[in-house]
């Protein structure tokens, strides 16, 4: 697990109080740093992450890329040095280990703090483009910014959430953002984390949860964990963010195979023509004991 929270002095401000001494105190934040995705030692992708799960990272990356859909498609992943860490090259960081079921791969099994995933993906499988007109630096509040068109984002899923049998009683989905909220154990300390969330539909059981200063990349490491443990596609299940549903969130949630996405907040109207199309079923407004069903309503027991 890379550095999540750090420490910083601040003055706090409050009306009324008079003793600028008693102002001065620590503040947590939540981490922010760059991480550099590379698919066999050629540079592919900048992220603005939280670190901590990479791997998950860059894999839920590559599903929402269309670059892979199974476990078995990432044969290694080594954490390399990048200027100013004081490693070379590209040496893996302490001995390479099982990356996880059905990935027979590997990752280094020494924690660090390294900036830069080099991952190779298995024999015969593809590596995206790598052209000046592919690469593009991904901040931590856009997880599309650089794509050149609309037709580029929109890429063909290899599984079809359309005929997704899946149903989830509305009060289910009522108690996924709570549920989420319990599991935010960085933003209790920090205030600034996004978080996602995958649940069974039918039981609302809790199968994993990621923060991450971004909420794509928070999204991208729930779909990571789910290609690294075989679970690709995830039908029968919610993903449930803490923010906002947007195009880009709806897009990997249909590269996943993921039959319903729901948001605390409103969803864009690109995110909703998307979920139409694809026969996603999306839910905004989640709160307390209401919400507004954009698409496929039919997925929803009342």
């Amino acid at each position: 697990m890379g550095r999540l929270t750090t420490r910083v002095p601040v003055t706090r401000i409050a009306l009324g109080e008079t003793d600028a001494a008693a102002r001065r105190r620590a503040d947590t934040l939540v981490v922010e740093e760059p991480l550099e995705i590379r698919i066999g030692g050629e540079p592919l992708t900048v992220t603005m992450r939280t670190p901590g799960h990479d791997l998950e990272l860059a894999a839920g990356f590559l599903v929402s890329e269309g670059v892979i859909g199974a476990g078995g498609d990432v044969r290694s992943a080594i954490h390399c040095g990048a200027p100013g860490t004081g490693a070379v090259g590209t040496a893996a960081i302490g001995p390479l280990l099982p990356i996880g079921p059905g990935a027979g791969g590997t990752i280094p099994a020494t924690e660090n703090t390294y900036n830069v995933l080099d991952i190779a993906l298995a024999p015969g499988l593809a590596a995206p483009v790598t052209d000046i007109a592919r690469n593009f630096y991904a901040t931590s509040s856009c997880g599309v910014c650089g794509t050149a068109s609309i037709d580029a984002i929109e890429k063909r899923s290899r599984f079809d959430v359309s005929t997704d049998a899946a149903t989830a009683a509305a009060s289910v989905i009522a108690g996924l953002p709570p549920a989420l909220r319990t599991g935010q154990a960085v933003f209790d300390k920090t205030g600034g984390l996004h978080a996602a969330a995958l649940f069974d539909a039918a039981t609302g059981e809790l199968l994993v949860l990621r923060e991450d200063v971004g909420r794509h990349n928070a999204v991208d490491k729930v779909v990571g964990w789910a290609l690294l443990e075989d679970r690709l596609p995830l039908t029968g299940t919610v993903l449930q963010v803490s923010g906002r549903a947007s195009f880009e969130l709806v897009q990997k949630a249909v590269m996943a195979g993921i039959p319903i996405l729901s948001a605390v907040s409103a969803p864009s109207s690109l995110a909703v023509e998307l979920a139409a199309a694809s026969g996603l079923t999306l839910v905004g407004f989640v709160r307390g004991s209401s919400m507004n069903v954009y698409s496929r309503p039919d997925r929803i027991a009342v």
